[in-house]
């Protein structure tokens, strides 16, 4: 057991975690292709139309997935933060800095698609709701991390700052995810429960394939933005100056 727990330490190297990612990206892209492509069909074409909502209800095909992902992703750079904040990994405050873009796109994305939907069904592209509030709190403390971190030059010093804005932001995550039951809120519920979903079998698939295809994205994406971080990150160093080397021929 200590001996398979050792190997898999030695990819919080960066010169061990860089090939590794390299290899698993073209996976992680072609899971991402299907995944959206089989979500994308079922959700606009074979999902039937909603008896009370019309056909301005296939947004949360996108919506849905996005709000999950700008959650998860949060929670995801906030733990890799913490344990470069814990453990001082070079790795950790990396993999936090290529989450965090990909975490405040589908943030917006959420915020976005959220007003197509809600002009329609509230009549207005905004509310200062209680979860659409939260959700662009956190698309702020995503800009806050990205700027936090651009603003200073040390990279140790900047992952330092980065990963207690991220720990201290983490508290609006259950917030945002428990709104709609502790406020009144325009903002439905959950209609996706692990014990009993209120949708149709189809329309959950659709779904769920969608955000699967989110899912895979976001690590495609986060593993090439790392792979370029460790580049610029440690361009001194030996092992970086022979993967150039070997790009290169």
């Amino acid at each position: 057991m200590s001996d398979r727990l050792f190997n898999w330490y030695r990819f919080a190297s960066p010169q061990a975690f860089y090939p590794l990612a390299g290899r698993m990206i073209p996976w992680f892209w072609a899971l991402a292709a299907l995944f959206g492509i089989a979500g994308l069909y079922v959700g606009f074409l074979v999902a039937p139309t909603d008896a009370q909502q019309g056909e301005g209800y296939r947004i949360i095909f996108l919506h849905v997935p996005a709000s999950w992902m700008s959650m998860f992703i949060y929670l995801v750079m906030a733990f890799w933060a913490g344990l470069g904040l814990a453990f001082n990994f070079r790795l950790s405050g990396m993999m936090a800095q290529a989450l965090a873009p990909t975490g405040a796109m589908f943030a917006f994305l959420s915020l976005w698609t959220g007003a197509l939907w809600g002009k329609p069904m509230w009549g207005t592209w905004w509310v200062w709701d209680a979860r659409l509030t939260s959700e662009l709190i956190l698309l702020f403390l995503y800009v806050g991390f990205i700027a936090l971190q651009s603003a200073i030059d040390d990279p140790r010093r900047a992952d330092k700052a980065g990963a207690i804005l991220a720990l201290v932001g983490v508290v609006n995550i259950p917030i945002i995810y428990f709104s709609v039951k502790w406020w009144n809120t325009l903002h439905q519920g959950s209609s996706v429960n692990l014990a009993k979903s209120s949708m149709a079998t189809v329309m959950l698939w659709g779904m769920l394939l969608c955000a699967l295809a989110c899912w895979m994205y976001s690590i495609a994406v986060a593993l090439m933005r790392v792979r370029r971080i460790m580049l610029e990150r440690e361009k001194d160093t030996l092992w970086v100056r022979e993967e150039l080397a070997r790009e290169a021929s």
